[in-house]
């Protein structure tokens, strides 16, 4: 009973892996399959994939260099614009300064020019002033002649020296 039992538990459905008799089998395809995949694995696919590492080294470190290429190229770029800049608002700084005594020149010379006019107007002013003053005392002597020989005539009748009364008529006009 005891190998009927055995024997039964041998014909039993199982797992073949686990059958002691087929290890030597086994060990022998596993080595087998471990050296097929080694060899494909070293001889196919770790070069591809040292060769896409290798790649991707390769352009990290050209675009590390660009980077710092373009980094280097906008300091300048920079320091350039900064200069231009500067230049920029020095020369606007000149223009600025060079338009403010051009304008304060034109402002002078107009004022001279404005003070010129203004004294010849007031020059002139005074000479018709002048002249009308001149026609004023004319006609206002000529009156006071006029009035006083009028009086003259008015009061003394036969008394009329025109001479002595216009002389007395100029003589109190001058003061």
């Amino acid at each position: 009973m005891a190998v009927d039992a055995h024997d039964a538990a041998a014909s039993a459905p199982g797992m073949p892996q686990l059958d002691i008799t087929t290890f030597p089998n086994q060990i022998f395809w596993l080595v087998v399959t471990i050296v097929v995949i080694y060899l494909i694995l070293s001889r196919v696919a770790l070069p591809r994939i040292g060769a896409v590492l290798a790649e991707r080294q390769g352009t990290i470190t050209n675009d590390i260099a660009a980077a710092e290429d373009l980094k280097r190229q906008a300091a300048e770029a920079e320091d350039a614009y900064n200069k231009a800049l500067a230049e920029a608002r020095s020369e606007a700084q000149t223009i600025a300064a060079e338009a403010r005594a051009e304008i304060m020149a034109e402002l002078a010379d107009a004022t001279a020019k404005a003070d010129a006019e203004i004294a010849a107007k007031a020059a002139e002013s005074e000479a018709r002033i002048a002249e009308i003053r001149e026609g004023a005392l004319a006609a206002v002597e000529i009156v006071a002649k006029d009035t006083a020989s009028e009086l003259v005539a008015a009061l003394a009748p036969t008394a009329s020296d025109d001479a002595a009364l216009a002389a007395a008529v100029s003589e109190r006009l001058k003061g």
